[in-house]
């Protein structure tokens, strides 16, 4: 067992796959990358040295089959699940025959793969590290649902707190008001998302009372976690 986060190798050339599955995976305290071909995700399990890849079977160069036999020709043994379209048997058996360590069919659960990279890290005796989410002094500890920043301690409601972590977990990246509203209030909305920018507002009092500003508002799209506009 390791006190470093697990870090997971996510292979998906549909970017919003990769988001979804990444987004779900740092939630759960783990540090993720994403790879867009077999190749990329060939040179990032090198770089990366991933404790576990999440790897799609149809690739636009190589497939994922083809990818994880050269992953286990050159003698890294590192965990593999399959996600992929391909629900046949005969490909089934395939890719838990040729080192595969599972084999998930799209559309998934996420909620499921999450809990299937948990068992396998714990196969091999890799936890999921700290669930502590950081930016600039701003501090998440999930397993404690304690926030601080600047070393003051920030009482959030349950939904602050999950809005923050949504955020936390995506330090950097632009979230548009529908994957805000679909990550933390857990439904599609079509119309008014003034709820988005009520909680904003609540958070933004609580969080940004110090320099520098960490919550920014993308005019037209939605808004982003960083410590620099």
């Amino acid at each position: 067992m390791t006190d470093r986060p697990a870090r997971i190798l996510v292979v998906d050339d549909e970017e919003n796959i990769s988001f979804l599955v990444e987004s779900a995976l740092r939630l759960s305290g783990m540090q993720t990358q994403s790879a867009a071909n077999g190749r990329e995700a060939l040179a990032a399990a090198t770089s990366f040295q991933p404790d576990l890849v999440v790897l799609d079977v149809m690739l636009p160069d190589l497939n994922g089959f083809d990818v994880l036999r050269r992953l286990r020709d050159s003698g890294q043994l590192i965990p593999v699940i399959f996600l992929t379209a391909r629900d046949s048997t005969d490909d089934r058996v395939q890719g838990l025959t040729i080192g595969g360590d599972d084999y998930m069919v799209k559309p998934f659960a996420v909620a499921e793969l999450v809990a299937r990279v948990q068992l396998a890290l714990r196969r091999t005796g890799m936890g999921t590290g700290s669930r502590t989410l950081r930016c600039a002094d701003l501090e998440l500890d999930d397993d404690a649902h304690r926030v601080t920043r600047a070393g003051q301690p920030i009482k959030l409601s349950a939904t602050e707190f999950k809005l923050l972590r949504y955020l936390l977990a995506n330090t950097g990246r632009v979230l548009t008001r529908a994957q805000i509203l679909d990550h933390v209030w857990d439904y599609d909305f079509g119309g008014e998302s003034s709820v988005i920018e009520t909680f904003m507002s609540y958070l933004r009092r609580k969080v940004d009372f110090v320099e520098p500003k960490l919550i920014h508002t993308i005019r037209g799209v939605g808004y982003a976690l960083r410590a620099e506009e």
